[in-house]
């Protein structure tokens, strides 16, 4: 692999939620993950370097490519098996390619962190003529927004909020330079979501010393 790549999102994830799963579904281009399956996200710079990554992954490993997007800066990829094992095995091989740690990494920055309260109809009504991939926004409910950079890594934080919350996945976004979440419930359940996702970011940027590969986060 020619020149330095850098290491901007990786995630495992131990098992996906079925509301991201089905999102995921909507719009990738290999095969398609399900509630269950253990998930790797990546996100490098140059965009070009997620090919051989890729390929290393796919000929060492039984993992399958659900996603693999080149932008003008960035590269992802994602890759899901049933087998938490064989997903790790994979990471790792990346790892290994690129003389990296999870401690590479870049650390995962909050721009946006919200809850707004009882949305109106119109503007309940604009959202969901924008985002047409997940469910509908239903006026009155509460409304969680989340943006983080790098984008990759709002995967990590939607799937640790619908494991924690009984709230409806909207939209994710973890393409470009910063990725977006937008979930809907009761208040409660909006904050309870909202402090899920927050501590899988704080899990992320800890720093511990130039350690492997790990099962968990991070």
């Amino acid at each position: 692999m020619s020149g330095a790549v850098t290491l901007r999102t990786f995630v495992f994830i131990d098992a996906l939620q079925p509301q991201l799963a089905s999102y995921i579904g909507t719009s990738a281009q290999g095969f398609l993950p399900v509630p269950g399956d253990a998930c790797l996200w990546i996100e490098v710079a140059p965009g070009m370097a997620v090919h051989r990554l890729s390929d290393i992954a796919l000929k060492a490993t039984s993992v399958r490519m659900g996603e693999q997007v080149v932008e003008r800066a960035f590269g992802s990829l994602e890759v899901h098996y049933r087998s938490q094992s064989e997903v790790m095995a994979a990471g790792q091989l990346i790892l290994d390619r690129l003389g990296a740690t999870l401690e590479s990494r870049l650390p995962c920055r909050v721009a946006w962190n919200e809850i707004i309260r009882a949305v109106t109809p119109d503007h309940a009504t604009l959202i969901n003529r924008q985002l047409r991939k997940g469910s509908m926004l239903l006026p009155g409910k509460s409304m969680f927004i989340l943006e983080v950079e790098p984008a990759g890594y709002i995967v990590y934080a939607a799937n640790e909020a619908e494991k924690a919350a009984h709230v409806t996945l909207v939209d994710v976004r973890p393409f470009g330079t910063f990725g977006r979440l937008t979930m809907m419930g009761s208040e409660a359940e909006a904050e309870r979501a909202q402090e899920a996702a927050i501590a899988a970011i704080e899990r992320i940027n800890v720093r511990a010393g130039a350690a492997p590969f790990r099962s968990a986060e991070p």
